[in-house]
Protein backbone atom coordinates (compact mmCIF):
# COMPACT_ATOMS: atom_id res chain seq x y z
CA UNK A 1 0.00 0.00 0.00
CA UNK A 2 1.33 3.42 -0.94
CA UNK A 3 1.40 5.85 1.95
CA UNK A 4 -1.17 8.53 1.08
CA UNK A 5 1.25 11.44 0.90
CA UNK A 6 4.70 12.33 2.09
CA UNK A 7 5.56 15.56 3.78
CA UNK A 8 8.77 16.51 2.04
CA UNK A 9 7.53 19.71 0.47
CA UNK A 10 10.37 19.96 -2.04
CA UNK A 11 10.29 23.72 -1.52
CA UNK A 12 13.98 24.03 -0.73
CA UNK A 13 15.25 21.55 -3.30
CA UNK A 14 18.28 22.59 -5.29
CA UNK A 15 17.83 23.38 -8.96
CA UNK A 16 18.50 20.28 -11.09
CA UNK A 17 20.88 20.74 -14.00
CA UNK A 18 20.05 17.95 -16.45
CA UNK A 19 18.26 17.42 -19.74
CA UNK A 20 14.98 15.76 -20.60
CA UNK A 21 14.92 12.34 -22.28
CA UNK A 22 15.68 12.29 -25.99
CA UNK A 23 12.52 12.80 -28.04
CA UNK A 24 10.72 14.72 -25.29
CA UNK A 25 7.69 16.50 -26.79
CA UNK A 26 7.69 20.28 -26.28
CA UNK A 27 4.56 22.18 -27.24
CA UNK A 28 2.26 25.13 -26.71
CA UNK A 29 -1.52 25.39 -26.74
CA UNK A 30 -4.75 27.32 -27.37
CA UNK A 31 -8.42 26.38 -27.76
CA UNK A 32 -11.03 27.22 -30.39
CA UNK A 33 -13.39 29.58 -28.56
CA UNK A 34 -10.50 31.38 -26.87
CA UNK A 35 -8.72 32.36 -30.09
CA UNK A 36 -10.74 31.82 -33.28
CA UNK A 37 -13.38 34.55 -33.30
CA UNK A 38 -15.56 34.48 -36.45
CA UNK A 39 -18.35 33.31 -34.18
CA UNK A 40 -21.04 33.44 -36.86
CA UNK A 41 -19.05 33.32 -40.12
CA UNK A 42 -18.95 30.79 -42.95
CA UNK A 43 -21.73 28.56 -41.70
CA UNK A 44 -20.60 28.15 -38.08
CA UNK A 45 -23.46 27.37 -35.70
CA UNK A 46 -24.06 29.13 -32.40
CA UNK A 47 -22.15 27.62 -29.49
CA UNK A 48 -22.92 27.59 -25.78
CA UNK A 49 -20.22 30.17 -25.06
CA UNK A 50 -21.57 32.47 -27.79
CA UNK A 51 -24.97 32.49 -26.11
CA UNK A 52 -23.52 32.72 -22.59
CA UNK A 53 -21.31 35.71 -23.42
CA UNK A 54 -23.96 37.52 -25.46
CA UNK A 55 -26.43 37.30 -22.57
CA UNK A 56 -24.31 39.87 -20.71
CA UNK A 57 -23.36 40.05 -17.06
CA UNK A 58 -21.49 36.74 -17.06
CA UNK A 59 -18.00 37.78 -18.21
CA UNK A 60 -15.60 40.43 -16.91
CA UNK A 61 -16.19 43.68 -18.84
CA UNK A 62 -18.87 41.81 -20.81
CA UNK A 63 -16.09 40.54 -23.07
CA UNK A 64 -16.92 37.91 -25.69
CA UNK A 65 -15.05 35.56 -28.00
CA UNK A 66 -16.72 37.07 -31.06
CA UNK A 67 -13.35 38.12 -32.49
CA UNK A 68 -10.84 37.00 -29.81
CA UNK A 69 -7.40 36.63 -31.47
CA UNK A 70 -9.12 36.35 -34.88
CA UNK A 71 -7.31 33.08 -35.51
CA UNK A 72 -10.00 32.04 -37.99
CA UNK A 73 -8.52 34.66 -40.32
CA UNK A 74 -4.98 34.80 -38.89
CA UNK A 75 -4.16 31.12 -38.46
CA UNK A 76 -1.08 31.54 -40.66
CA UNK A 77 0.33 33.95 -38.05
CA UNK A 78 -0.29 31.31 -35.36
CA UNK A 79 1.63 28.74 -37.42
CA UNK A 80 4.51 31.20 -37.84
CA UNK A 81 4.88 31.96 -34.14
CA UNK A 82 4.50 28.30 -33.15
CA UNK A 83 7.27 27.38 -35.57
CA UNK A 84 9.48 30.19 -34.25
CA UNK A 85 9.39 28.60 -30.79
CA UNK A 86 10.81 25.35 -32.10
CA UNK A 87 8.00 23.27 -30.58
CA UNK A 88 7.29 19.69 -31.58
CA UNK A 89 3.52 20.13 -31.28
CA UNK A 90 0.83 22.80 -31.25
CA UNK A 91 -2.22 21.79 -29.26
CA UNK A 92 -5.45 23.39 -30.46
CA UNK A 93 -9.11 22.38 -30.36
CA UNK A 94 -11.78 21.94 -32.97
CA UNK A 95 -15.01 23.89 -32.62
CA UNK A 96 -17.86 21.38 -32.65
CA UNK A 97 -20.39 24.04 -33.80
CA UNK A 98 -18.03 25.20 -36.58
CA UNK A 99 -17.92 21.67 -38.01
CA UNK A 100 -21.47 20.53 -37.12
CA UNK A 101 -23.57 23.72 -36.78
CA UNK A 102 -26.54 21.99 -35.14
CA UNK A 103 -24.38 19.42 -33.36
CA UNK A 104 -25.49 16.39 -35.36
CA UNK A 105 -24.06 14.82 -38.50
CA UNK A 106 -27.17 15.90 -40.43
CA UNK A 107 -25.52 19.23 -41.31
CA UNK A 108 -21.78 19.34 -42.01
CA UNK A 109 -20.11 22.73 -42.54
CA UNK A 110 -17.44 22.25 -45.21
CA UNK A 111 -15.99 25.71 -44.56
CA UNK A 112 -15.21 24.63 -40.99
CA UNK A 113 -13.49 21.48 -42.20
CA UNK A 114 -11.53 23.54 -44.73
CA UNK A 115 -10.34 25.89 -41.99
CA UNK A 116 -8.91 23.08 -39.87
CA UNK A 117 -7.37 21.41 -42.93
CA UNK A 118 -5.58 24.67 -43.70
CA UNK A 119 -4.33 24.96 -40.12
CA UNK A 120 -3.19 21.33 -39.95
CA UNK A 121 -1.48 21.48 -43.34
CA UNK A 122 0.14 24.80 -42.45
CA UNK A 123 1.58 23.37 -39.24
CA UNK A 124 2.90 20.22 -40.91
CA UNK A 125 4.50 22.26 -43.69
CA UNK A 126 6.53 24.02 -40.97
CA UNK A 127 7.41 20.82 -39.14
CA UNK A 128 4.96 21.29 -36.24
CA UNK A 129 2.75 18.35 -35.24
CA UNK A 130 -0.92 19.08 -34.55
CA UNK A 131 -2.21 17.83 -31.19
CA UNK A 132 -5.96 18.09 -31.63
CA UNK A 133 -8.58 18.34 -28.89
CA UNK A 134 -12.07 17.36 -30.04
CA UNK A 135 -13.88 19.20 -27.25
CA UNK A 136 -12.62 22.19 -25.28
CA UNK A 137 -15.93 23.29 -23.73
CA UNK A 138 -17.76 24.66 -26.79
CA UNK A 139 -20.99 22.69 -27.27
CA UNK A 140 -23.32 23.46 -30.18
CA UNK A 141 -26.20 25.50 -28.74
CA UNK A 142 -28.70 23.26 -30.55
CA UNK A 143 -27.49 20.40 -28.33
CA UNK A 144 -27.44 22.63 -25.25
CA UNK A 145 -31.12 23.28 -25.97
CA UNK A 146 -31.89 19.58 -25.40
CA UNK A 147 -29.98 19.50 -22.10
CA UNK A 148 -26.37 19.54 -23.24
CA UNK A 149 -24.19 17.08 -21.33
CA UNK A 150 -27.09 16.30 -18.97
CA UNK A 151 -28.68 14.44 -21.89
CA UNK A 152 -27.36 10.88 -22.43
CA UNK A 153 -27.89 11.33 -26.18
CA UNK A 154 -24.76 13.49 -26.24
CA UNK A 155 -22.67 10.34 -25.93
CA UNK A 156 -23.79 9.29 -29.42
CA UNK A 157 -23.74 12.81 -30.88
CA UNK A 158 -20.16 13.27 -29.65
CA UNK A 159 -19.15 9.92 -31.13
CA UNK A 160 -20.60 10.92 -34.52
CA UNK A 161 -18.64 14.18 -34.35
CA UNK A 162 -15.44 12.36 -33.33
CA UNK A 163 -15.80 9.87 -36.20
CA UNK A 164 -16.18 12.71 -38.69
CA UNK A 165 -13.06 14.42 -37.33
CA UNK A 166 -10.99 11.22 -37.52
CA UNK A 167 -12.21 10.73 -41.09
CA UNK A 168 -11.41 14.28 -42.20
CA UNK A 169 -8.17 14.96 -40.29
CA UNK A 170 -6.83 11.67 -38.94
CA UNK A 171 -4.56 10.92 -41.90
CA UNK A 172 -2.37 13.79 -40.63
CA UNK A 173 -3.22 14.08 -36.90
CA UNK A 174 -1.31 11.59 -34.73
CA UNK A 175 -2.13 13.00 -31.28
CA UNK A 176 -5.78 13.31 -30.25
CA UNK A 177 -7.47 14.46 -27.03
CA UNK A 178 -11.15 13.55 -26.66
CA UNK A 179 -12.26 15.94 -23.90
CA UNK A 180 -10.46 18.79 -22.17
CA UNK A 181 -10.96 18.99 -18.40
CA UNK A 182 -14.34 17.31 -17.93
CA UNK A 183 -14.25 18.31 -14.25
CA UNK A 184 -14.52 21.97 -15.24
CA UNK A 185 -17.54 21.25 -17.44
CA UNK A 186 -19.24 19.06 -14.86
CA UNK A 187 -18.68 21.32 -11.86
CA UNK A 188 -18.34 24.87 -13.16
CA UNK A 189 -20.76 24.62 -16.11
CA UNK A 190 -23.48 22.35 -14.70
CA UNK A 191 -22.78 22.38 -10.95
CA UNK A 192 -22.09 25.98 -10.00
CA UNK A 193 -23.25 27.41 -13.32
CA UNK A 194 -20.41 29.95 -13.46
CA UNK A 195 -19.35 28.75 -16.95
CA UNK A 196 -21.49 28.25 -20.05
CA UNK A 197 -24.28 27.15 -20.18
CA UNK A 198 -24.74 28.42 -16.61
CA UNK A 199 -26.74 25.55 -15.11
CA UNK A 200 -26.91 25.45 -11.32
CA UNK A 201 -27.23 21.84 -10.18
CA UNK A 202 -24.49 21.17 -7.60
CA UNK A 203 -26.13 18.10 -6.07
CA UNK A 204 -26.94 15.86 -9.05
CA UNK A 205 -26.25 17.77 -12.29
CA UNK A 206 -22.48 17.83 -11.96
CA UNK A 207 -22.28 14.07 -11.33
CA UNK A 208 -24.68 13.30 -14.19
CA UNK A 209 -22.64 15.39 -16.62
CA UNK A 210 -19.40 13.74 -15.50
CA UNK A 211 -21.02 10.34 -16.01
CA UNK A 212 -22.04 11.13 -19.58
CA UNK A 213 -18.69 12.70 -20.43
CA UNK A 214 -16.79 9.60 -19.26
CA UNK A 215 -19.03 7.44 -21.47
CA UNK A 216 -18.61 9.85 -24.39
CA UNK A 217 -14.84 9.72 -24.05
CA UNK A 218 -14.88 5.93 -23.97
CA UNK A 219 -17.03 5.64 -27.10
CA UNK A 220 -14.87 8.12 -29.02
CA UNK A 221 -11.74 6.22 -27.95
CA UNK A 222 -13.19 2.87 -29.07
CA UNK A 223 -14.28 4.33 -32.40
CA UNK A 224 -10.72 5.47 -33.06
CA UNK A 225 -9.26 2.21 -31.78
CA UNK A 226 -11.56 -0.04 -33.80
CA UNK A 227 -12.05 1.94 -37.01
CA UNK A 228 -9.02 4.21 -37.51
CA UNK A 229 -5.97 3.19 -35.50
CA UNK A 230 -4.76 0.48 -37.86
CA UNK A 231 -4.58 2.84 -40.84
CA UNK A 232 -3.93 6.22 -39.17
CA UNK A 233 -1.53 4.99 -36.47
CA UNK A 234 -2.24 7.84 -34.07
CA UNK A 235 -2.75 7.96 -30.31
CA UNK A 236 -5.73 9.21 -28.35
CA UNK A 237 -6.54 9.96 -24.70
CA UNK A 238 -8.33 12.43 -22.46
CA UNK A 239 -6.97 15.53 -20.70
CA UNK A 240 -7.81 15.84 -16.99
CA UNK A 241 -6.98 18.77 -14.74
CA UNK A 242 -5.83 18.76 -11.14
CA UNK A 243 -4.28 21.12 -8.67
CA UNK A 244 -2.00 19.33 -6.23
CA UNK A 245 -3.77 18.70 -2.91
CA UNK A 246 -1.23 19.08 -0.09
CA UNK A 247 -2.22 18.26 3.52
CA UNK A 248 -2.68 21.40 5.60
CA UNK A 249 -0.88 19.69 8.48
CA UNK A 250 0.64 16.30 9.24
CA UNK A 251 -2.43 15.28 11.25
CA UNK A 252 -3.85 11.97 10.01
CA UNK A 253 -7.21 13.61 9.29
CA UNK A 254 -5.63 16.18 6.96
CA UNK A 255 -3.46 13.58 5.21
CA UNK A 256 -6.57 11.50 4.55
CA UNK A 257 -8.52 14.60 3.47
CA UNK A 258 -5.86 15.50 0.91
CA UNK A 259 -5.95 12.00 -0.55
CA UNK A 260 -9.75 12.11 -0.59
CA UNK A 261 -9.65 15.45 -2.36
CA UNK A 262 -7.33 14.01 -5.03
CA UNK A 263 -9.73 11.12 -5.58
CA UNK A 264 -12.78 13.40 -5.79
CA UNK A 265 -11.04 15.67 -8.33
CA UNK A 266 -8.67 13.60 -10.46
CA UNK A 267 -9.91 10.15 -9.47
CA UNK A 268 -13.49 11.03 -10.44
CA UNK A 269 -12.43 10.67 -14.09
CA UNK A 270 -9.09 8.87 -13.90
CA UNK A 271 -10.26 5.90 -11.82
CA UNK A 272 -12.85 4.75 -14.39
CA UNK A 273 -10.46 5.19 -17.32
CA UNK A 274 -7.12 4.12 -15.82
CA UNK A 275 -8.03 1.71 -12.99
CA UNK A 276 -11.25 -0.30 -13.09
CA UNK A 277 -14.03 1.36 -15.08
CA UNK A 278 -15.64 2.76 -11.93
CA UNK A 279 -15.50 5.72 -9.57
CA UNK A 280 -13.09 5.75 -6.60
CA UNK A 281 -14.47 3.80 -3.65
CA UNK A 282 -14.13 6.77 -1.28
CA UNK A 283 -16.26 8.83 -3.64
CA UNK A 284 -18.94 6.14 -4.00
CA UNK A 285 -19.11 5.54 -0.24
CA UNK A 286 -19.21 9.18 0.78
CA UNK A 287 -21.80 10.34 -1.78
CA UNK A 288 -24.00 7.31 -1.07
CA UNK A 289 -23.87 7.96 2.68
CA UNK A 290 -24.69 11.64 2.29
CA UNK A 291 -27.48 10.92 -0.21
CA UNK A 292 -29.07 8.51 2.27
CA UNK A 293 -28.84 10.99 5.13
CA UNK A 294 -30.50 13.58 2.86
CA UNK A 295 -33.48 11.22 2.55
CA UNK A 296 -32.79 10.09 -1.00
CA UNK A 297 -33.54 6.59 -2.23
CA UNK A 298 -30.38 6.36 -4.32
CA UNK A 299 -26.95 7.94 -4.47
CA UNK A 300 -26.54 11.28 -6.22
CA UNK A 301 -23.53 9.68 -7.93
CA UNK A 302 -24.77 7.54 -10.85
CA UNK A 303 -23.66 3.93 -11.25
CA UNK A 304 -22.03 2.28 -14.23
CA UNK A 305 -23.28 -1.14 -15.34
CA UNK A 306 -20.75 -3.97 -15.49
CA UNK A 307 -20.76 -3.70 -19.29
CA UNK A 308 -20.11 0.04 -19.09
CA UNK A 309 -17.22 -0.51 -16.66
CA UNK A 310 -15.60 -2.95 -19.08
CA UNK A 311 -16.19 -0.52 -21.95
CA UNK A 312 -14.64 2.44 -20.09
CA UNK A 313 -11.67 0.75 -18.42
CA UNK A 314 -8.44 1.13 -20.40
CA UNK A 315 -9.62 3.76 -22.87
CA UNK A 316 -6.31 5.61 -22.97
CA UNK A 317 -3.00 5.70 -24.83
CA UNK A 318 -1.34 8.14 -22.40
CA UNK A 319 -2.32 10.31 -19.41
CA UNK A 320 -3.06 13.91 -20.40
CA UNK A 321 -2.81 16.30 -17.43
CA UNK A 322 -3.32 20.04 -17.04
CA UNK A 323 -1.81 21.53 -13.90
CA UNK A 324 -1.35 25.07 -12.61
CA UNK A 325 -1.39 25.37 -8.83
CA UNK A 326 -1.63 23.77 -5.36
CA UNK A 327 -4.14 23.81 -2.49
CA UNK A 328 -3.56 23.12 1.20
CA UNK A 329 -6.29 20.71 2.31
CA UNK A 330 -7.80 20.45 5.77
CA UNK A 331 -10.30 17.86 6.94
CA UNK A 332 -13.60 19.67 7.47
CA UNK A 333 -16.83 17.66 7.95
CA UNK A 334 -19.63 19.40 6.05
CA UNK A 335 -22.63 17.28 6.95
CA UNK A 336 -25.66 17.87 4.71
CA UNK A 337 -25.34 21.63 4.75
CA UNK A 338 -25.10 22.01 0.95
CA UNK A 339 -25.57 18.80 -1.09
CA UNK A 340 -22.86 19.24 -3.72
CA UNK A 341 -19.66 17.80 -5.14
CA UNK A 342 -17.78 20.48 -3.20
CA UNK A 343 -19.19 19.63 0.22
CA UNK A 344 -19.27 15.90 -0.46
CA UNK A 345 -15.48 16.01 -0.09
CA UNK A 346 -15.64 17.21 3.55
CA UNK A 347 -12.62 19.45 3.17
CA UNK A 348 -11.58 23.07 3.38
CA UNK A 349 -8.77 24.47 1.23
CA UNK A 350 -6.19 27.14 2.06
CA UNK A 351 -3.22 28.79 0.41
CA UNK A 352 0.14 29.68 1.86
CA UNK A 353 0.36 33.50 2.04
CA UNK A 354 3.99 33.33 0.91
CA UNK A 355 3.08 31.79 -2.46
CA UNK A 356 3.36 34.33 -5.33
CA UNK A 357 -0.02 35.21 -6.85
CA UNK A 358 -0.54 35.45 -10.60
CA UNK A 359 -3.05 37.55 -12.52
CA UNK A 360 -5.76 34.98 -11.70
CA UNK A 361 -7.36 34.77 -8.27
CA UNK A 362 -7.08 30.95 -8.23
CA UNK A 363 -3.50 30.58 -9.45
CA UNK A 364 -0.60 30.65 -7.01
CA UNK A 365 2.95 29.78 -8.04
CA UNK A 366 3.92 26.51 -6.32
CA UNK A 367 6.46 24.74 -8.53
CA UNK A 368 6.94 21.70 -6.29
CA UNK A 369 3.24 20.84 -6.59
CA UNK A 370 3.60 19.52 -10.13
CA UNK A 371 6.30 17.09 -9.03
CA UNK A 372 4.15 15.73 -6.21
CA UNK A 373 1.20 15.41 -8.60
CA UNK A 374 3.30 13.43 -11.07
CA UNK A 375 4.52 11.12 -8.30
CA UNK A 376 0.91 10.61 -7.18
CA UNK A 377 -0.14 9.70 -10.73
CA UNK A 378 2.85 7.34 -10.92
CA UNK A 379 1.76 5.53 -7.77
CA UNK A 380 -2.00 5.43 -8.33
CA UNK A 381 -2.10 4.58 -12.04
CA UNK A 382 0.90 2.24 -12.51
CA UNK A 383 3.32 4.87 -13.80
CA UNK A 384 1.52 5.67 -17.07
CA UNK A 385 3.05 7.73 -19.84
CA UNK A 386 2.11 11.32 -18.94
CA UNK A 387 1.89 14.22 -21.36
CA UNK A 388 1.46 17.57 -19.64
CA UNK A 389 -1.12 19.15 -21.95
CA UNK A 390 -1.27 22.52 -20.15
CA UNK A 391 0.83 24.41 -17.63
CA UNK A 392 1.37 28.15 -17.48
CA UNK A 393 0.63 31.38 -15.68
CA UNK A 394 -1.23 34.66 -16.14
CA UNK A 395 0.75 37.90 -15.93
CA UNK A 396 0.58 39.34 -12.41
CA UNK A 397 -0.28 42.99 -11.73
CA UNK A 398 3.35 44.03 -12.07
CA UNK A 399 3.77 42.37 -15.49
CA UNK A 400 0.29 42.78 -16.99
CA UNK A 401 0.62 44.35 -20.43
CA UNK A 402 4.42 44.18 -20.32
CA UNK A 403 6.61 42.34 -22.81
CA UNK A 404 9.26 41.76 -20.13
CA UNK A 405 7.37 38.89 -18.46
CA UNK A 406 10.02 37.84 -15.94
CA UNK A 407 7.34 36.35 -13.70
CA UNK A 408 6.37 33.84 -16.44
CA UNK A 409 10.03 32.96 -16.97
CA UNK A 410 10.43 32.33 -13.22
CA UNK A 411 7.23 30.27 -13.13
CA UNK A 412 8.21 28.11 -16.11
CA UNK A 413 11.76 27.69 -14.88
CA UNK A 414 10.50 26.38 -11.53
CA UNK A 415 7.69 24.19 -12.81
CA UNK A 416 9.60 22.68 -15.73
CA UNK A 417 12.56 21.95 -13.46
CA UNK A 418 10.17 20.18 -11.09
CA UNK A 419 8.94 18.08 -14.02
CA UNK A 420 12.57 17.20 -14.77
CA UNK A 421 13.04 16.11 -11.15
CA UNK A 422 9.93 13.91 -11.41
CA UNK A 423 11.50 12.21 -14.42
CA UNK A 424 15.14 11.97 -13.31
CA UNK A 425 14.77 11.58 -9.54
CA UNK A 426 11.32 9.96 -9.15
CA UNK A 427 11.23 7.79 -12.29
CA UNK A 428 7.93 9.25 -13.51
CA UNK A 429 7.21 8.53 -17.17
CA UNK A 430 6.61 12.04 -18.52
CA UNK A 431 7.08 12.37 -22.28
CA UNK A 432 5.81 15.87 -23.09
CA UNK A 433 5.17 19.38 -21.79
CA UNK A 434 2.75 21.91 -23.29
CA UNK A 435 2.91 25.56 -22.27
CA UNK A 436 -0.36 27.47 -21.98
CA UNK A 437 -0.61 29.61 -24.01
CA UNK A 438 0.81 30.49 -27.40
CA UNK A 439 -0.73 33.96 -27.03
CA UNK A 440 -2.99 36.06 -24.82
CA UNK A 441 -6.60 35.08 -25.47
CA UNK A 442 -10.16 35.04 -24.14
CA UNK A 443 -9.76 33.64 -20.64
CA UNK A 444 -13.36 32.48 -20.11
CA UNK A 445 -15.13 34.41 -17.32
CA UNK A 446 -12.06 36.63 -16.86
CA UNK A 447 -12.49 37.82 -20.45
CA UNK A 448 -9.33 39.52 -21.67
CA UNK A 449 -8.31 40.49 -18.14
CA UNK A 450 -6.04 37.46 -17.60
CA UNK A 451 -3.14 37.07 -19.99
CA UNK A 452 -1.41 33.68 -20.22
CA UNK A 453 0.37 34.19 -23.53
CA UNK A 454 3.96 33.84 -24.66
CA UNK A 455 2.87 36.51 -27.15
CA UNK A 456 1.00 39.68 -26.28
CA UNK A 457 -2.15 40.45 -28.24
CA UNK A 458 -3.63 43.96 -28.23
CA UNK A 459 -7.37 43.31 -28.28
CA UNK A 460 -8.10 46.96 -29.12
CA UNK A 461 -6.08 46.63 -32.35
CA UNK A 462 -8.12 45.26 -35.27
CA UNK A 463 -5.00 43.49 -36.55
CA UNK A 464 -4.62 41.50 -33.31
CA UNK A 465 -0.85 41.51 -33.87
CA UNK A 466 1.04 38.83 -31.93
CA UNK A 467 4.09 40.37 -30.24
CA UNK A 468 6.64 38.10 -28.51
CA UNK A 469 7.22 38.55 -24.80
CA UNK A 470 10.60 37.86 -23.18
CA UNK A 471 9.42 34.34 -22.32
CA UNK A 472 9.48 33.41 -26.02
CA UNK A 473 13.27 33.49 -26.09
CA UNK A 474 13.44 31.67 -22.74
CA UNK A 475 11.16 28.85 -23.96
CA UNK A 476 12.89 28.64 -27.35
CA UNK A 477 16.28 28.17 -25.69
CA UNK A 478 14.88 25.66 -23.20
CA UNK A 479 13.54 23.58 -26.10
CA UNK A 480 16.84 23.89 -27.99
CA UNK A 481 18.75 22.71 -24.91
CA UNK A 482 16.09 20.08 -24.14
CA UNK A 483 16.16 21.20 -20.52
CA UNK A 484 18.77 22.66 -18.22
CA UNK A 485 22.29 21.53 -19.13
CA UNK A 486 24.88 22.34 -16.47
CA UNK A 487 26.49 25.77 -16.98
CA UNK A 488 29.95 25.55 -18.50
CA UNK A 489 32.74 26.37 -16.09
CA UNK A 490 34.45 29.69 -16.78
Amino acid sequence: MVSPLNFLRFADDEFLYDTFPEGFLWGTATSAYQVEGAWNEDGKGEGNWDKFCHAGGKIKNNDTGDIACDSYHKYADDVTIAKSLGVYHYRFSLSWPRILPIGTKDVVNQAGIDYYNNLIDGLLAEGVQPMVTLYHWDTPQALEDIGGWRNPDLVQYFNDYARLCYTEFGDRVKLWITLNEPWVVAWQSYGLGTNAPGVYSPDVGAYLVGHHMIKAHAEAWHTYDEEFRATQKGRISITLDCSWQEPYSNKTEDVEAAERSMQFKLGWFANPIYVNGDYPQTMKDRVASKSQSEGRNESRLPEFTDDEKRRINGTHDFFGINHYTTDLVEDYPRGNEWPSWDYDRDIQTHVDPTWPLSGSAWLYEVPWGIRKLLVWIRDRYKNPEVIITENGVSDDAQHYGSLDDQQRIRFCNGYINSVLKAIRLDNCTVTGYTLWSLMDNFEWTDGYGSTFGLHRVDFSDPNRTRVPKASVEFFRKLIQDNGFPAPKAE
